[in-house]
């Protein structure tokens, strides 16, 4: 026999603020549908005003004593909202922190592997911590693995600043790279000409197939 499924009965989440009837003060502080400050008066009242034009009353100040009220259309006030939260999400630079490991007797080709992934995380706008291990009698020679860490940001000295420092942690050495202002700017630099490019194109007067020649303008003396 199937086990029947488990619902979710959590009730969804209730948006908090209070409009309309949902307002049980008695008294409010009303601003009208144009931004003017009309005064503190009966909540009734102001629930009446904003009926009379067909709009909300809607609670913006529910700390203030009496509480501020505005008589605005709420569902256009709140998707505005939320596409005013979308446009801020999208603006935002989300930075991630990745992490690539070396040893203190790393080869030639491997660090040139390595090299490679810090670099391509640094263009995508990501830090990166750069992490020497050491083992056993390695520990004896931490210089070896400073040198390695400066030397790779020596080497992506255009893409990358240092942040954090070579600093010795138990068995491990650690530095941070972030990616330089430069590097970014180039990324975005790029894209804006791209959207440039593209525009351009659409612009562009659509071509006429070969063979399709304009109509001979008509003589009004001919006719």
């Amino acid at each position: 026999m199937p086990v029947p499924r488990r619902f979710d009965r959590q009730p969804p989440e209730r948006d908090p603020t209070r409009i309309n009837e949902r307002i049980r003060v008695p008294e409010v502080r009303l601003i009208d549908e144009t931004g003017q400050q009309v005064g503190i008066m009966k909540t009734q009242d102001a629930l009446r005003q904003a009926q009379e034009r067909d709009l909300d009353l809607v609670e913006v100040a529910p700390e203030a004593k009496p509480p501020v009220c505005r008589i605005l259309d709420y569902s256009k006030y709140k998707y505005e909202q939320n596409q005013k939260q979308k446009a801020a999400r999208k603006h935002q630079t989300q930075i991630n922190v990745r992490e690539i490991k070396f040893r203190p007797k790393i080869a030639q080709h491997d660090y040139d592997t390595k090299k490679g992934h810090v670099e391509r995380f640094l263009k995508a706008r990501d830090k990166v911590k750069v992490t020497i291990m050491f083992r056993g009698r390695e520990m004896a020679h931490p210089e070896r693995g400073e040198m390695i860490l400066n030397r790779l940001a020596e080497d992506l000295g255009e893409l990358a600043t240092i942040e954090q420092r070579p600093q010795q942690d138990g068995r491990n050495m650690t530095m941070m790279l972030a990616p330089t202002r430069t590097a970014a700017e180039d990324e975005a630099a790029a894209a804006a000409a791209n959207d440039h490019k593209a525009a351009e194109e659409r612009a562009k007067p659509q071509q006429k197939p070969a063979g399709s020649a304009e109509p001979a303008a008509i003589d009004p003396n001919q006719i």
